[in-house]
């Protein structure tokens, strides 16, 4: 991930996979950006119906590459707790602190518009 480039497939099935036991996955579940290519669908196909699991919906939002820029470089996190911030869009009430612990918060490495990019290029060749 530092390096801007995808988690391998067989770490984001085996994290699928062993989220769906929890209770709050038993209605159902969104995925975000997964599969993205055959590969990934027909391995995701398969663990689905390992567990007689049906896919209801697949959206695909058409966003401009620019305004992902503006988003992502805009994130921040309080790394314990997993709490997301967005300097415009959702800031925290005191800049740079997180609103409950008033810890610091951080910017993740691939959180830059050079592994965006190298990001959306995978994602263009290969989905």
């Amino acid at each position: 991930m530092k390096r801007g480039e995808f988690v391998s497939d067989e770490i984001v099935i085996g994290l699928i996979n062993e989220n769906l036991d929890k209770p709050e996955c038993e209605q159902s579940v969104i995925l975000d950006g997964f599969p993205r290519t055959v590969e990934q669908a027909q391995k995701l196909d398969k663990m689905f119906g390992a567990r007689k699991i049906n896919i209801d919906k697949v959206l695909e939002f058409k966003v401009d590459e620019e305004k992902l820029v503006q988003r992502i470089e805009g994130r921040r996190i309080h790394q314990a707790s997993g709490r997301s911030y967005h300097i415009v869009n959702n800031p925290p009430k005191v800049e740079g602190k997180d609103d409950i612990t008033g810890e610091p918060l951080m910017q993740r490495k691939d959180d830059n518009r050079d592994a965006l990019k190298k990001r959306m290029g995978d994602y263009n060749k290969k989905t």
